[in-house]
């Protein structure tokens, strides 16, 4: 299997790596596609009747593509699935009897209003009046929690997103309903403007137990004006000394563009290690779903390899390719993570201290020394796992206690750091067979679990918005 999936029937024939299904980015006509190895990269093809050949970049590097293809290992049942196989992924999202992972992170967005008009947005959110605009309710919020818990049984992450979360007027009630519910990891996806300028909220978000993802792509201007229409530096600085105040956690979420902020890397990284509220680093290739550049060129679009790459080049004195493994809960080539354990001074990735994939590798009949260990590394790479929360120190010290690592630097590994490269599918490099092993779902009111890629992709965001503004009255504004 390749791909998450894909059929390799034929594979090293004329570059063919192997075959899957696809869409049509213009008309989302569900495509026969191949994957194949052209100048070293891979590449997703398909030919539409009506709109002829595509043809998009999926990974950068095609010889590490095929060495990580070791670590996609069977999907885990989800307990509950919420609609039927009757046309056939990726139509049936929901989750649908096809799909073979259960979620590890679920997505809730509250509103589609935001306080910021970025020119990149793959959830097509803004300040002003929106077609199809919506706000849910506490009650929505709470309904498609519990749609979570019976999904999952013991659901271990959510996500509250947007628009901008921040806004709605019940967004602590909603954060506070997602930690009743027992749900360890709580998260909120923000712009940090609230957190700027409302010196009550970061104290707010401590008392509840929230995990901050905040949006964080780089410090000139000229990525600033690119990504989000204006300079943020200072607010977004001034939001997570406000973090740290009170004590609140802070992934960093970098949306990175080829040509625009991809020279930034480096600097964030050093900037995340240093802060004292932030645990994590969390690089994201822009999806070209929503808005997104109209000269964005789908054969040049940076891929999960190319941020490793452009880390260990630019940070050569702490980090290496190698200390990047693949997650195995999704396809390999979606999501790849380290751990570094820092003390002030210097800075070790985990991998060169414990075995990694000797633990996460267990499918093919490996010895696993000790189930804890496993564990413990199995739940660190996941979608569900987030840098500075309790679940990851919990599982941190049981590594650093379990292992070999001597014991100066077990209370150094209880404070990891946390690097993720998670590159999302759009329509331009949909693959419906990696698509069936996705981890990450969004959370619709009506109780389905649909993964995002697909919710991103296939038309699912505007077919919910449109449900959601005709019930409740079309438009949308952000509070001013």
């Amino acid at each position: 299997m390749t791909g998450g999936g894909t059929s390799n029937g034929d594979a090293g024939a004329h570059g063919l790596l192997g075959r899957t299904q696809s869409i049509c980015p213009r008309c989302r006509r569900v495509l026969d596609a191949e994957l194949v190895e052209r100048d070293g990269r891979v590449l997703l093809t398909r030919t539409c009747p009506e709109h002829g050949s595509i043809e998009a970049v999926v990974y950068g590097d095609a010889k590490r593509y095929a060495e990580i293809q070791r670590f996609s290992k069977p999907g885990e049942e989800p307990r509950e699935r919420q609609t039927e196989s009757l046309r056939g992924c990726p139509h049936d999202c929901g989750i649908c009897p096809e799909h073979a992972q259960h979620t590890c992170l679920g997505i809730i967005e509250v509103n589609t209003a935001c306080n910021l008009d970025c020119p990149i947005c793959f959830a097509d959110s803004g300040s002003g009046q929106q077609e199809h605009g919506y706000s849910l309710t506490l009650e929505q919020v709470e309904s498609m929690l519990d749609a979570f818990v019976r999904a999952e049984g013991e659901p271990e992450s959510v996500q509250l997103s947007g628009g901008e979360p921040s806004i709605h007027p019940q967004i602590l009630e909603m954060l506070q309903a997602a930690r009743e519910r027992g749900i360890p990891l709580v998260m909120l996806n923000t712009n940090g403007i609230r957190l700027a300028r409302d010196p009550r909220f970061a104290p707010a978000l401590a008392e509840i137990g929230v995990h901050v993802y905040l949006q964080f792509d780089g410090f000139s201007d000229a990525t600033q004006l690119a990504i989000r229409g204006k300079s943020l530096t200072e607010e977004k600085l001034r939001a997570l000394d406000r973090c740290a105040e009170a004590g609140v956690s802070v992934s960093l979420a970098a949306a990175v563009e080829r040509g625009l902020n991809e020279h930034e890397v480096g600097e964030i990284v050093r900037f995340g290690v240093e802060h004292p509220a932030v645990s994590g680093v969390f690089f994201q290739p822009v999806t070209h779903s929503g808005r997104f550049r109209a000269d964005a060129d789908p054969l040049d679009k940076l891929t999960n390899s190319d941020l490793i790459e452009l880390i260990a080049a630019q940070l050569p004195d702490w980090f290496r390719d190698d200390d990047f493994v693949p997650v195995p809960c999704c396809s390999p080539t979606c999501r790849s993570a380290t751990f570094a354990l820092y003390d002030g001074e210097d800075l070790v990735p985990l991998p060169r201290l414990v075995d990694v994939e000797q633990y996460l590798d267990y499918v093919t009949n490996r010895a696993v020394p000790d189930l804890d260990v496993r564990e413990a590394l199995e739940g660190l790479w996941s979608a569900k796992a987030a840098g500075g929360s309790a679940p990851v120190a919990e599982r941190l010290e049981c590594i650093a206690c379990a292992t070999a690592m001597p014991p100066e630097l077990r209370e150094v590994a209880a404070r990891g750091f946390m690097i993720v490269i998670q590159d999302f599918q759009d329509p331009y490099t949909l693959d419906v067979e990696k698509l069936r092993k996705c981890c990450v779902s969004e959370i619709v009111p009506d109780g389905r679990l649909i993964p995002f890629c697909a919710y991103n992709s296939v038309g699912y965001r505007e077919q919910v918005r449109l449900q959601m503004s005709e019930h409740s009255g079309n438009g949308a504004v952000a509070p001013r």
